[in-house]
């Protein structure tokens, strides 16, 4: 392809052939996709991690409701098409309308706007069986074809990994920084290095490192135990040299109202301090 031209081309060490140049010769091609045209987003944060499993929906959409508390007006991209739960969670369940500027994404009771593969299903527990490239291709379609209209705040609920998807919003969308959601367990720490790894490589700040079912606290006498084991955040971070932004405790309430779709009636205080984090550090 004529944009992949290597600059070095007519140099005694060029073969004329970019896949075996080294990068430094290489032209930087942009891969942006246009905001829709309807659209004006002022910040967008990836929700990330590096395995699934860890509660990575869950930490999007409590950062959401805070931001959205705070009276900033705020979205949701559900990006994991295969696996949506976004919608369940905050009770949407009425099919996305399209008009001719674009989709129109649904609204929660508090005005958090939200896209995902599923409001667009004629059965929401129907399977997406697509290949990377047709998931891919949805994703950039909720960049670009959806009417957000003036959104302060955006997270963006990315898929599990470093695979394809992924790399196709880090490079469709202009990602201000991501947030990264972990869990206690001794593997996490080669997991969570993956997941921050590749953000670095596509040249995206990580916000810092939220560790989800860090306890479960007793009913009865409050004690907080660590039934995956130990934390080991902290370490991670200083060796990451990024910020941690908070830990959440499996707490059943939190899980009921996800289930029930009530997530915004959510009292929790375990991700206030993350969310005054992302406030200043974006502002």
């Amino acid at each position: 392809m004529e944009e992949n031209k290597c600059n070095a081309e007519g140099s005694s060490q060029c073969s004329g052939d970019c896949s075996s140049c080294s990068s430094a010769h290489k032209e930087q091609v942009d891969f942006t996709e246009k905001l829709n045209d309807k659209s004006h987003v002022k910040h967008v944060i990836g929700v990330v991690s590096g395995k699934g499993g860890v509660g990575k929906s869950m930490v999007a959409a409590m950062l959401a409701v805070l931001l959205n508390r705070k009276g900033y007006k705020v979205g949701i991209m559900d990006a994991d098409i295969t696996g949506p739960s976004i919608p369940k969670m905050f009770g949407i369940n009425k099919r996305a309308v399209s008009t001719p500027d674009g989709v129109l994404p649904e609204e929660t009771a508090n005005g958090i706007k939200i896209m995902s593969i599923n409001l667009l299903l004629d059965q929401p527990d129907a399977p997406v069986v697509w290949r990377g490239p047709v998931i891919g291709g949805a994703v950039k379609q909720f960049w670009t074809d959806v009417v957000w209209g003036d959104l302060d705040y955006m997270f963006i609920d990315m898929p599990p990994g470093t695979g394809d998807v992924p790399l196709t919003v880090y490079q469709s969308i202009p990602i201000d920084g991501v947030v990264i959601v972990t869990s206690p367990q001794d593997l996490v720490s080669l997991i969570v290095k993956k997941a921050y790894n590749m953000a670095v490589m596509m040249n995206i700040p990580v916000i810092g490192i939220v560790e989800n079912m860090s306890y479960v606290k007793c009913p009865d006498c409050g004690i907080e135990l660590n039934i995956f084991g130990e934390s080991h955040i902290s370490e991670i971070c200083n060796e990451l040299q990024v910020m941690v932004l908070g830990k959440m405790p499996i707490d059943p309430q939190l899980s009921s109202l996800c289930d029930d779709g009530k997530f915004e009636r959510n009292n929790a205080d375990y991700l206030f301090g993350a969310a005054d984090l992302i406030e200043s550090a974006l502002s």
